[in-house]
């Protein structure tokens, strides 16, 4: 009994055999025509030719619609850049530093259409003290604060920080923005908490990403330094 009886050829035997010998198709160049296949678009019998121009139809096609969501998610971040940039300037041009929080706040819900937006600031030298932005702030949420690497966003669980919106009832959702003089992500105890929040329980989940809310808490934390 022979060796090719008891190992009979395969698929992969043929299909390895042609990709390691292209030269098969010269010497059988008819078969490029008479080998038809059923079309995935018309259904119906196409050459062997004609499927693989399909084919590279198809991966033009996947490429231009990864080619257009590209521009399109270029575009999206010029213009999240520009408000930023815009947001920036808010708080370069605001010389009375006891309406700085207000400005970061207001400033935020108008640029980045935050539908409310609040902000608390704690430690600050004696002569803000009485200022509302430093009032009203528990020793649990300074440590909740202080306990974030990184904004959280989720769900409103009955956060403290929720009550410092002017409708807290219409917070579904919330991003909450530890404020620090150091880079997000240290462990350098916060100093102040902002807090994004929507009626749309899904406008700010916990699977979203935080790293532009981390370079907003950045600045907002650098432009407030003089408040300390």
């Amino acid at each position: 009994m022979s060796n090719q009886h008891l190992n009979p050829v395969t698929e992969d035997d043929i299909a390895n055999y042609l990709g390691n010998n292209p030269e098969f198709f010269e010497r059988h160049a008819e078969l490029l025509a008479a080998v038809h296949l059923t079309s995935p678009h018309s259904h119906r019998a196409v050459s062997l030719q004609e499927r693989q121009a399909e084919m590279l139809r198809d991966k033009i096609r996947m490429l231009e619609g990864r080619i257009m969501d590209m521009i399109r998610h270029g575009n999206d971040n010029l213009a999240l850049l520009d408000k930023l940039l815009v947001w920036a300037r808010d708080l370069f041009l605001t010389l009375d530093f006891t309406n700085l929080p207000a400005t970061i706040a207001s400033s935020i819900q108008t640029q980045f259409s935050v539908p409310q937006v609040a902000i608390r600031v704690w430690d600050v030298a004696p002569e803000f003290a009485s200022a509302a932005f430093a009032q009203n702030v528990s020793e649990d949420a300074k440590v909740f604060a202080s306990s974030l690497r990184e904004p959280f966003c989720g769900v409103n669980s009955g956060f403290e920080a929720a009550g410092w919106l002017e409708e807290p009832t219409q917070a579904a959702s919330l991003a909450l923005l530890p404020l620090r003089a150091a880079a997000s992500g240290n462990t350098t105890p916060a100093f102040g908490m902002l807090v994004l929040a929507s009626p749309d329980a899904q406008r700010f989940v916990s699977t979203m990403g935080t790293d532009f809310l981390e370079r907003i808490a950045e600045l907002a934390s650098a432009a407030l330094s003089p408040l300390r």
